[in-house]
């Protein structure tokens, strides 16, 4: 008798099961795309024990006749795909015809559907793959499907569930992805009787990010509105073009998490986790956060559908694009420049509202808090933890500082005043300059003075400015050297040659990026075995900062860079020199200097954080000055 055997269709079933079901959300996962695949507004998700003991998933779609839902059960039998030259063009989210058979041969599954157009609806119950009952049923229209007992019949993936608490975050991560994919469809998600989420039809994607998150998330982002590209491709005969357009928000780089939780990408309406659209996420924010953090995102790409091909993974979470590159470059350029456009400004923490006053969460945010979801936007403690810490110099007390006599900053017109308080001494709402809500705010500040030597003290129109003058001096500088990179980087000729012995692993390195640094005013030539001569450095370099430079850029070459682009080994250099040569902490400033620095800071494309991603400049709101006064 032969080896090789047809598996049986049970076996057959849980096979596919183990690709398409991983975990409870991957149920509510293949539910929710049913759901909207079949036109329904108004999805209802319900869970127990973190869905292991019940998923119930409840829409108003289009639902199905009894052939139909029979059929659906059957595996590879689809209503959305009819030719091979189909999957070229996948519109739908689901189109493979597993998901229902699957789910069904690994639970207690009963689906309720009508068409709702007066005829009879259908009830049919499966457990573990065997069908035990089909009924019919008064119906209204659209479906439910409730699966109880996920993974009964086989304990051993049962056991690799992890907790209810776990389980349900995923279910929760997920639910609120699709409500942020489609602003105008209602979602619920109830947990043992608990409401976690309940949003309602909104018109724009800004409203429904102010449903699910509150407020202050929304303050903090920025919006991409509709960047559109379109490509020229090659081809056989002339070039085809293609349009791709992203949407979405991004956060500044401000938000700095430790995990892409707070990442949400999606492709045609697809959720999707994908390599090549995070790298080019995380490289719009190079030199403007910490290396090994991330933003908060919320992108739609939209692109033809056959230029992404959706059927490369069984969950049908991976996509691949035909022109890999050009999507990756676009969605980079698009972030980063809208970042820069923008140049969002930081806030310090507003006061804490006041006992019975609204909280600025929505309450799906408070509740998962509770539950200790990450829904937060403040940058993490770790992050800050690992940020280098400075000493500041004690300073003694004697003379006063900062001379306040021109602090009264006009706040709304040239001349004008806030004007004179209520019985009360409030201030009613708007009776003071709006937010810029951009660093362009920069050039209008006027210097107060120092904090320790180490931080600039500005009023603006639109509040109080404290601005750390090592990293700001670091951005002004590192944006020069990338600017005059070449024939037009200045160097300074040391008098005598400055000789530095490599170790084997530098020599390599430094031999890789010699050119790089000559382009940035470093001149070096063999000086024996393993040892060069410095003759000139960037200008601006202090000499005792030379040697500390130059083993600071190849040891970062050594550990980061070997698998970068050169445009990220220009940048990294450029960082390590501005770095060594940026006005330093406890360091006194003139008023010219505090001036100067300022209003260059204010031309930098980019002033909202240093190449190394510590923010420069933080303002405390004139909103929130007046609500810490109880003025508003």
């Amino acid at each position: 008798m032969g080896r090789i055997r047809i598996l049986s269709d049970v076996v057959a079933n849980k096979i596919a099961a183990g690709e398409v079901v991983e975990r409870p959300s991957s149920v509510v996962k293949e539910l929710l795309e049913n759901s909207l695949d079949a036109g329904a507004g108004d999805m209802r998700v319900e869970a127990e024990a973190g869905g292991r003991r019940l998923i119930r998933v409840a829409d108003d779609g289009c639902g199905m006749i009894r052939d139909d839902a029979m059929l659906a059960f059957e595996r590879h039998a689809t209503s959305k795909l009819a030719d091979v030259k189909d999957l070229e063009v996948i519109s739908t989210l689901g189109f493979r015809g597993e998901a229902l058979p699957s789910i069904a041969s690994v639970s207690r599954l009963v689906l309720e559907t009508g068409t709702g157009d007066g005829s009879a609806g259908t009830r049919i119950e499966i457990a573990g793959g065997k069908l035990l009952k089909v009924d019919d049923l008064a119906w209204p229209g659209g479906t439910a499907i409730t699966v109880r007992d996920l993974f009964f019949n086989v304990p051993a993936r049962k056991k690799f569930l992890r907790s209810d608490q776990t389980e349900l975050a995923h279910i929760a991560s997920l639910v609120t992805h699709y409500s942020l994919a489609h602003p105008s469809k209602s979602f619920q998600l109830t947990h043992e009787r608990r409401e976690l989420l309940n949003v309602t039809p909104v018109e724009t994607a800004r409203e429904r990010v102010y449903q699910v998150f509150g407020s202050r998330v929304v303050e903090e982002l920025v919006e991409l509105e509709g960047t559109e590209r379109s490509i020229l491709i090659p081809a056989q005969n002339e070039p085809e073009e293609r349009v791709f357009l992203l949407r979405g928000f991004v956060s500044g780089p401000r938000t700095q998490k430790l995990n892409r939780n707070s990442i949400f990408l999606f492709v045609n309406g697809r959720l999707i986790r994908d390599k090549l659209l995070m790298h080019a996420l995380t490289s719009a924010y190079h030199n403007l956060t910490p290396p090994g953090t991330y933003p908060f995102a919320l992108l739609f790409l939209d692109c033809d559908a056959e230029e992404v091909d959706v059927n490369v993974h069984p969950s049908k979470t991976e996509v691949r694009f035909r022109h890999g590159s050009v999507v990756h470059d676009f969605v980079r350029d698009a972030i980063r420049e809208t970042l820069i456009a923008r140049r969002p400004v930081p806030s310090l923490s507003p006061a804490p509202p006041q006992p019975g006053a609204e909280l600025p969460y929505s309450e799906f945010t408070q509740r998962m808090e509770e539950q200790r979801f990450d829904t937060g936007f403040a940058p993490p403690r770790e992050v800050l933890e690992s940020l280098p810490e400075f000493e500041l110099r004690r300073m003694p007390p004697p003379a006063p500082r900062f001379d306040f006599s021109g602090a009264a900053i006009p706040l709304a017109e040239p001349g004008l005043r806030l004007p004179v308080p209520d019985t009360h001494g409030a201030l009613p709402e708007g009776a003071y300059a709006p937010e810029t809500g951009s660093l362009d705010a920069l050039r209008d500040l006027r210097p107060l003075g120092q904090i320790h030597d180490s931080f600039i003290v500005a009023a603006g129109r639109d509040g109080l400015w404290i601005i750390d003058q090592h990293v700001a001096h670091e951005r002004i500088l590192f944006e020069q050297v990338l600017r005059k990179r070449g024939k037009q980087a200045e160097s300074q000729r040391l008098l005598m040659p400055m000789i530095i012995e490599l170790t084997a692993s530098q020599q390599i390195e430094f031999a890789r990026i010699a050119e790089e640094l000559n382009a940035t005013g470093f001149e070096t030539e063999p000086f024996g075995h393993r040892t060069i001569a410095i003759q000139a450095a960037p200008a601006g370099l202090p000499q005792g900062e030379i040697e500390k430079a130059l083993f600071e850029i190849l040891e970062t070459a050594e550990r980061e860079l070997r698998k970068a682009s050169m445009d990220d080994v220009r940048r990294s250099i450029a960082a390590s020199i501005a770095c060594r040569a940026a006005i330093k902490i406890n360091t006194r400033l003139e008023p010219k200097k505090i001036d100067w620095l300022i209003q260059e800071l204010a031309r930098c494309e980019a002033p909202m954080s240093c190449p190394h991603g510590r923010p420069i400049a933080l303002r405390y709101a004139t909103r929130e000055i007046l609500r810490s006064f109880h003025r508003i």
